[in-house]
């Protein structure tokens, strides 16, 4: 049976839940009760297991720069189109032409935050998927010579570290670590 914790503060729980069903309604773009009702459901139930493990008081979003994230998701989609063309070009080009492999980069992220951001966004760009991560590295599967660009990798990887507040590190580590205990 699905409880609520009483000591998560309401104002957290409500604005999470009007910032998922917000996007939840621009998303769906469905407009009819049904559908609505479904969707507020759908949202309370997440804010309820939000609060159920304890997630709702994790200052997590707190170690990345708002403005710096929003200029870096513009970038990611910019680079995102540039390799949903090139792997276009593979699918309907000449099949040997694909030289897949299975590459090394280097994750200097300084939160775990920054190393999920990053690994994910390596795996959103067409042509890579992030298979596996090894404390400060990532085996990336890369389906061609361009996609393997490792300048090109790493210089994600630097804008991630640019985003983070690296000063809070140090803070939140100690304070989920504490909670895992």
């Amino acid at each position: 049976m699905l409880s609520i914790d009483t000591s998560v503060p309401i104002a957290r729980a409500v604005n999470l839940f009007v910032a998922l069903f917000a996007l939840w309604l621009v998303m769906s773009g469905i407009y009819k009760p049904l559908i609505i009702g479904l969707g507020a459901v759908s949202c309370a139930l997440t804010v309820a297991l939000v609060a159920r493990l304890k997630l709702m008081d994790q200052p997590i979003y707190r170690d990345m720069k708002g403005m710096a994230l929003l200029n870096y998701l513009f970038w990611l989609t910019v680079e995102i189109g540039k390799a949903d063309w090139a792997v276009t070009k593979v699918i309907l080009g000449d099949p040997n032409n694909v030289q897949q492999r299975l590459i090394e980069v280097p994750a200097n992220q300084a939160t775990e935050l920054g190393k999920m951001l990053y690994a994910n966004s390596i795996t959103i760009t067409p042509g890579t998927v992030t298979v596996q991560t090894a404390g400060d590295r990532f085996f990336v599967h890369a389906l061609t010579d361009e996609a393997a660009d490792m300048k090109a990798l790493e210089a994600m990887g630097q804008r991630v570290c640019q985003l983070e507040r690296p000063e809070r590190s140090a803070a939140l580590d100690g304070e989920l670590g504490k909670d895992a205990a």
